[in-house]
């Protein structure tokens, strides 16, 4: 009989305070999730210091929920895991601190997983990962694609040059008006408008599966720009519908590329742009019957503290373990 190991893990890279029970790797025994967007919402954008507050007053009592959920007591534990990086600095110092407390209390291992690890996964919350496999990454700071022959193996294929796909979304969202977080906007009102603007679409270099989206974001902003400079009103839903329509073309066809590239068995998305439904249904259409393709449920797509106790339990397993001096590491590489 497999014996049950149980992970205490913690999320406070950027503005969600999260923390989670995971049994196994892959059994959510917990998923707690405090957002701050109402907080930052009037900013138009995540203000760090602000992060940083709502993290303090959240944490404990966030940690403390998750236990009880799980109905596990700290003893019951077998490791206590927290995002080491990227993110926010004082955001990440905030989980950091809290985890090495309760590993310290406890007498438990610490371990320290990478974001973007946390959120590929997040995919074996849903089903079992197939190796060799493929990761496209769409987030508000990352657009990545990601190799991995084995488990714990990352190797970056293909990367964003300038915009992160979920940083275009808000701007552009901005742009056209919308309220903060703008991604889910754009994606509702592209249902409803027309793609009939033919926007441009970078694919640098003919072998490069590299992305460029700060063009296409120049480009929307331009358009609005002229409009109403002409003295028109600019059809907010097409003008959605199209910049949409060029971001999905590029990130299906790069990913097909890299797929066929590499000959993995599976796809997997991963992000929190990985909610956005026109995205969702692109890669269903392109991918479902031809390959094993993995997108998992909308709350974990966002950041969660589930996806972090997912990718630590192959650390556990390794006894990979961090020491004392675990520190937020604001730019960490995968």
């Amino acid at each position: 009989m497999t014996k049950i190991k149980r992970i205490l893990a913690i999320e406070t890279s950027c503005d969600e305070t999260a923390a989670s029970v995971i049994e196994n790797g892959k059994i959510i025994r917990s998923n707690v999730v405090a957002s701050q967007i109402e907080s930052h919402k009037r900013f138009g954008g995540v203000v760090p210091e602000v992060a940083s507050r709502h993290h303090v007053e959240q944490v404990t009592r966030i940690i403390e929920q998750a236990l009880a959920e799980a109905e596990v007591r700290p003893d019951e534990l077998d490791a206590v895991a927290v995002t080491e990086g990227p993110g926010l600095v004082g955001a990440l110092l905030i989980g950091v601190h809290a985890a090495k407390a309760m590993a310290f209390a406890h007498g438990l291992p610490l371990i320290g997983v990478h974001h973007i690890a946390g959120h590929i996964y997040a995919n074996q919350l849903v089903q079992p990962m197939q190796f060799p496999l493929m990761a496209l990454v769409v987030s508000g700071g990352h657009t990545e694609l990601i190799y991995m022959e084995q488990d714990g193996q990352f190797e970056t294929i293909g990367m964003t040059r300038d915009d992160a796909v979920g940083e275009a979304y808000d701007k552009v969202a901005r742009t056209l008006g919308l309220p903060y977080p703008g991604g889910p906007h754009i994606d509702r009102l592209a249902h409803t408008g027309s793609a009939e603007m033919d926007f441009p679409r970078s694919w640098l270099e003919p072998d490069s599966l590299d992305f460029s989206f700060s063009g296409l974001k120049s480009h929307v902003l331009n358009v609005v720009h002229n409009q109403k400079q002409r003295g028109e009103e600019p059809n907010i839903p097409n003008l959605a519908a199209s910049f949409q329509e060029s971001v999905i073309d590029v990130l299906v066809t790069k990913t097909r590329k890299a797929v066929d590239r590499y000959g993995v068995k599976q796809l997997v998305v991963a992000g929190g742009v990985a909610a956005n439904k026109g995205l969702r249904s692109a890669l269903e259409d392109e991918f479902s019957e031809t390959m094993t393709l993995s997108i998992p449920p909308l709350p974990l797509c966002t950041d969660n503290a589930a996806m972090i106790g997912a990718a630590a339990f192959y650390q556990l397993e390794k006894q990979s373990f961090a020491g004392w001096d675990l520190n937020g590491r604001p730019g960490m590489d995968l």
